[in-house]
């Protein structure tokens, strides 16, 4: 019988951390030891959440005490940038390997991340997006880019989505920035005649970001060259979709010593 992995989760009664629990209740060698709310310390996840009823994991409304009482293996947070930031940082501190899927943080709060994995010798995962299509989304975009230098980003999310561009979008455009050479697209002269028009600007690329009700994730890759174009696009339509990607990072983290930013770099 495979050893078990003592699992919390932080942002339970979110879209995702809902999903996160069925995932993480339904896998046979983990187990759910608590979970980290803004409300409802102290109560049984199973009077806060109608759709779980043989799950007794207390809720704590304080990390610390979370992590002190349970003794984890693995965090999950998806919750907020500001609040994912610091209970990666307390997870690590506590000897418990991070698994992050919010999106928002600055580069400097990923470089810190970076260096206290690095110095306490622990698996820390920062995905983006958990989705495998995804993923694949963004290597197939890596390998285009070598052959169409011209690309453009649309990605589009549900209308609460708290950061524009998506952490997919930047990400995407960071691997493809491998692959392709520094390129201002458009008419040199071009004029936004409405500010905005043309996009955020990373390294030359133009991304648009689309926020609208009825949208979960969704993303497509646009790339143009002489007589043709090509379109890359991953869509998901159910938040369970994150689900696979959860699991495989649960399951790599136990593995790692180190900081790890992007699925891709864990998938074989």
């Amino acid at each position: 019988m495979s050893k078990l992995t003592k699992i919390v989760i932080a942002g339970p009664r979110g879209r995702m951390g809902l999903e996160a629990v069925k995932m993480v209740t339904g896998v046979e060698n983990f187990q759910l030891v608590g979970v980290i709310d803004r409300i409802n310390e102290g109560k049984n996840l199973s009077d806060v959440l109608s759709s779980v009823t043989d799950n007794n994991s207390k809720v704590y409304t304080d990390i610390a005490v979370c992590l002190q009482d349970t003794k984890p293996d693995v965090l999950i947070d998806l919750t907020v940038p500001e609040a994912a930031f610091q209970h990666a940082k307390t997870a690590l501190n506590y000897g418990v390997r991070p698994i992050i899927g919010t999106t928002g943080m600055s580069q400097a709060e990923l470089e810190e991340l970076k260096m206290l994995a690095k110095d306490k010798q622990l698996g820390c995962i920062i995905a983006p997006n958990f989705a495998i299509g995804a993923v694949l989304m963004m290597k197939f975009s890596q390998m285009a880019a070598k052959y169409f230098t011209d690309v453009e980003i649309i990605e589009m999310h549900h209308d609460n989505k708290l950061d524009a561009p998506s952490g997919t979008a930047i990400k995407t455009a960071e691997m493809i920035q491998v692959q392709r050479e520094a390129k201002k697209q458009g008419h040199p002269n071009e004029v936004e005649k409405l500010q905005g028009a043309r996009g955020a600007e990373f390294d030359g690329m133009h991304i648009h970001s689309v926020r609208l009700p009825g949208l979960i994730a969704h993303q497509q890759v646009l790339f143009g060259s002489t007589g043709e174009s090509l379109t890359i696009r991953h869509d998901s339509y159910d938040r369970a979709s994150f689900m696979t990607g959860v699991k495989v990072s649960v399951e790599t983290v136990m593995k790692l010593n180190e900081y790890v930013y992007g699925l891709e770099n864990i998938l074989d």
